[in-house]
């Protein structure tokens, strides 16, 4: 009776090698999405192979811009942002579920021990007298389980659970990497309004000079009382401007602040009236520059996550096959405990599988099934939305880089229009309107420049932030050095 006891474990312990890797649950997901072989707008870009980011996103793509006050604020906000930082704590967790589901694979071991006095009724003797039935009771002891993952219910649960974390990973550095360049953005606006104030700074001691003369004109009998008038008036709303766009200033020094963490009271970005250099676009880009993007390759891991947990759904319609062991000691006293007479074991097996549970299982198994159809889906979308981020770039900055040359020239001629209008009404040749007309101009083409060239260092910023980094195709790993 010994031998056979012992001969069904070792059965039941073969079993789980003879139906090792019988994951006949596993599920494969579709494959990536290709890149197209070339783009739209005129860059020649060669074609990607769909896999999933692996390179680290370049930490300084933003010193393309050579701003050293840029440099600095990106530097500080990987630090202080709180949405960074809450997001670093959700991928905390989900490493945590990784190694929850990993341990899932290995047996349990537990340790036991326990003492107990136990009293039963007393039984009368013949003459009389009465027995008390009293007992102690001591234990200890070791409880071995193990759930044999057959049908790949819990490996594949595990290679899900690390598929989100690698995709919290990269929900991180996507948020990163929009944290950065929604910096830039908001910096580049904030030295635009620097420009701008520049500009109307100018603009009003202008104003002021041509109202000067307007007066002493209108006294002398040469000027009409009308031209002073315009001249008040054009004075009067340059300084509104200037006092609105010092306030937009300040409320871009706030969104600043709060990005990197902190109270706006205790940021003061100095000013800086001139604009960062755009730098040049290169002419060949090579596709595989969005297989760095983190947004993408975490969308491409949920996939992998969702399939993983069709594997899971339908590894329940099989039967759960779970192995025990115990082994210990019982005595009625501490002396003697652990010795050969005390030592108690069994080994064990159990197999279940469930008759009726309603249709749950069903419709777990299609439930997986459409959060892996939702998944693909937004893979694909977040695919084709990278791709149109690209093309919408690349004409921007391309097309602002024409925009900004015509714009500069017409600022050219607008500020030499207005010196012969001034040296024309000095003259007594033309009309203040003229002088109006003329200065109006100088200052809208010299402000719609700065807001094209703002325009064009944010297309710039997010173009980088679309490639995820820098123009540079990350250099291959050397291969290793021959063993001698």
């Amino acid at each position: 009776m010994h031998n056979r006891v012992l001969h069904l474990p070792r059965f039941v312990f073969c079993l789980p090698l003879l139906l090792s890797a019988c994951a006949v649950t596993r599920v494969a997901p579709p494959p990536p999405v290709t890149a197209p072989a070339a783009f739209k707008e005129d860059t020649p870009w060669q074609r990607g192979t769909g896999a999933a980011a692996t390179a680290a996103i370049p930490d300084d793509w933003w010193t393309l811009f050579g701003d050293p006050q840029l440099n600095a604020l990106e530097a500080r906000l990987i630090v202080g942002n709180e949405n960074l930082k809450s997001l670093a704590a959700q991928l905390a967790s989900a490493r945590a579920a990784v190694e929850a589901s990993r341990s899932a694979l290995y047996p349990t071991l537990s340790v036991s021990a326990g003492a107990a006095r136990d009293g039963n009724p007393a039984q009368t003797t013949g003459n009389g007298g009465s027995i008390s039935n009293t007992a102690n009771s001591i234990t200890l002891g070791a409880n071995a389980a193990w759930e044999v993952d057959l049908w790949g219910r819990l490996s594949q649960a595990s290679e899900g659970a690390q598929a989100s974390a690698q995709a919290s990973f990269d929900d991180l550095a996507a948020a990163r990497l929009s944290a950065q360049a929604t910096l830039a953005q908001t910096y580049f606006s904030l030295r635009t309004s620097d420009a701008q104030l520049d500009l109307l700074t100018r603009s009003v001691a202008a104003y002021q000079r041509s109202l000067d003369l307007t007066l002493a004109r209108y006294d002398g009998g040469v000027a009409a009382r009308s031209d002073v008038l315009q001249a008040q008036t054009q004075l009067k709303s340059a300084q509104a401007q200037q006092a609105d766009m010092a306030a937009q200033r300040a409320t871009l020094e706030h969104a600043i602040a709060v990005l990197l963490g902190i109270a706006p009271s205790a940021l003061e970005v100095a000013g800086v009236a001139g604009l960062p250099a755009v730098p040049p676009v290169p002419e060949l880009l090579p596709s595989t520059l969005l297989e760095r993007r983190p947004d993408i390759a975490a969308a491409q891991r949920r996939v992998a996550a969702a399939y993983a947990q069709i594997g899971v759904a339908d590894a329940s319609y099989f039967p759960a096959l779970s192995l025990s062991a115990s082994a210990g000691y019982r005595n009625t006293s501490l002396s003697n405990l652990v010795s050969a007479p005390n030592f108690l074991w069994s080994l064990g097996s159990s197999l279940t599988e469930a008759i009726f549970d309603g249709g749950q299982r069903k419709l777990a198994s299609a439930q997986a099934r459409a959060a892996a159809d939702q998944a693909t889906s937004t893979y694909r979308q977040s695919v084709l939305t990278a791709l149109q981020e690209v093309e919408d770039n690349l004409v921007l900055t391309r097309r602002l880089q024409e925009e900004v040359a015509y714009q500069t020239d017409a600022v050219a001629a607008a500020q030499r229009n207005l010196a012969i209008t001034n040296d024309q009404y000095a003259g007594g040749t033309v009309s203040y309107l003229n002088v109006v007309t003329a200065q109006t101009a100088a200052y809208t083409s010299e402000s719609s420049l700065l807001s094209v060239q703002n325009r064009q260092l944010a297309a710039t910023a997010i173009l980088l932030k679309n490639i995820a980094g820098r123009w540079e195709v990350d250099a291959p790993a050397p291969a290793p050095a021959p063993r001698s």
